[in-house]
This record gives structure tokens, sequence and C-alpha cells, in this order.
């Protein structure tokens, strides 16, 4: 999850079509909920890369990585 100066930060770098004020509670639980929804894509993304390094060195720990993740 975010804190609330990575929330702020975030937030002052993104150009908006229009201006909102959000109070600063609300626009960390919005950020965190982003987060949340992006979570499981990142991991999932992540865990393929791996897998496609680890074929690139050795096709038996790539589809043992494979293996075990399907046990999970």
């Amino acid at each position: 999850m975010l804190n609330k100066e990575q929330v702020k930060t975030a937030f002052m770098n993104i150009q908006l079509e229009e201006n909102y004020n959000f109070l600063e509670e609300d626009l960390v639980t919005l950020a965190n909920a982003f987060v949340k929804a992006a979570t499981p894509m990142i991991i999932r993304s992540e865990r393929a890369q791996c897998v496609k390094i680890a074929r690139s060195i050795n096709t038996l720990v790539a589809e043992k990585i494979l293996e075990e993740r399907a046990k999970s």
C-alpha cells in the first residue's frame, strides 16, 4: 500500500482533465484501491517473466516452477 506522501506526490505529478479537491484520506483510500486492483496483474506479469528467464537458462527448472505453482 502507499503512504500519504507517496499518494500526494503521485497526485501532484499527474495532469487531470478537471481540478479535484479530494480530502487527503479519500485520496489515500482511492490510491490504495487502485494498487489493490493492479497487484494481481503485476504479480502474474512478474511470475511469467521469471518463468521466461528460467526457461532461457534451464527448461527443467522452468517446468518445475510451473508445476509447483499449479499445486498451490
